[in-house]
């Protein structure tokens, strides 16, 4: 029986059954990417809104979605086309090649756009299509980008990361049982992910500070104190930190992460990091 290989999960598949990202299916003995080209979600958005707060600053990016992820965060805001694909979303998808996509991309460049970011859902999950446009857009003198979970496997990561110019990559807690017990990930991954992603690429992190979850002071020390240790090899500035606040969504109904909470963990992360942001304050 086939398995797959592109993270933590490795479902094992058979002919057409489809994986527990909703994105990846068995055909012909082999799994690939059943949504491939499916756009569920395109905008113009400002690059600060990835949130990518030191690439660009000021400027446009085209972002696009597709369906599926390999997580089961309870709070998650884009849930219909993450994981509820079909179900709960009605509005289906859009075929787009890589090259429209990178055209699209073109046409708007006179309007501040930068390039095409990869986002909404998990965009690692159909990692092909993410790959081939990215070439698409590169070819076009334009940048890419990737807002991803980043817990994906070793493999995948060495062909995602070259065609990409700048990540922001969920760091969503510093302790294997959130990651496991609440999320269905896997924290080393991401970290391995994240590891991979500086020798190249310019990575910022997020981290939604969830109630209860992962909202002590020593958490966000340790947190910080790891991403302070990364090392790019190119002796360029650290990597980013944005904690952003948790408002009840999907599943969670918790009441919404303190505003002054997140200004004290912004205090703690700034011991360690030269560049701390908060969100949804």
């Amino acid at each position: 029986m086939p398995k797959c290989n592109v993270c933590h999960n490795h479902c094992s598949l058979e002919e057409g059954q489809i994986g527990l990202c909703k994105a990846r299916i068995c055909r012909g003995g082999e799994v690939v990417a059943r949504n491939y080209g499916h756009i569920t979600s395109i905008a113009l958005d400002p690059i600060e809104k990835k949130p990518l707060n030191l690439f660009y600053p000021g400027s446009n990016i085209i972002s696009v979605g597709s369906y599926g992820c390999n997580l089961r965060c309870p709070f998650c805001q884009n849930h219909e086309i993450s994981y509820d694909f079909g179900k709960e979303y009605p509005y289906g998808y859009r075929e787009m090649s890589p090259k429209e996509l990178a055209e699209i991309a073109l046409e708007y460049k006179y309007e501040g756009n930068i390039g095409v970011a990869f986002t909404y859902n998990e965009p690692l999950m159909g990692y092909e299509f993410v790959v081939d446009a990215a070439k698409e857009v590169h070819e076009r003198g334009m940048k890419t980008v990737l807002v991803s979970n980043g817990c994906v496997s070793a493999e995948v990561a060495q062909q995602v990361i070259p065609n990409i110019d700048a990540m922001n990559i969920d760091l969503k807690g510093f302790t294997d049982g959130y990651y496991k017990d609440v999320l269905g990930g896997d924290r080393q991954m991401v970290m391995d992910f994240i590891s991979m992603a500086v020798v190249t690429c310019h990575v910022e992190v997020t981290t939604l500070v969830v109630p209860g979850y992962n909202d002590t002071e020593n958490e966000i020390k340790e947190l910080s104190k790891w991403i302070a240790s990364l090392d790019d090899g190119r002796g360029k500035e650290k990597v980013a930190l944005h904690l952003s606040r948790y408002f009840p969504r999907f599943k969670l109904d918790r009441p919404a992460t303190d505003v002054g909470l997140i200004y004290r963990l912004r205090d703690v992360a700034k011991k360690e990091l030269d560049h701390v942001f908060t969100g949804n304050c």
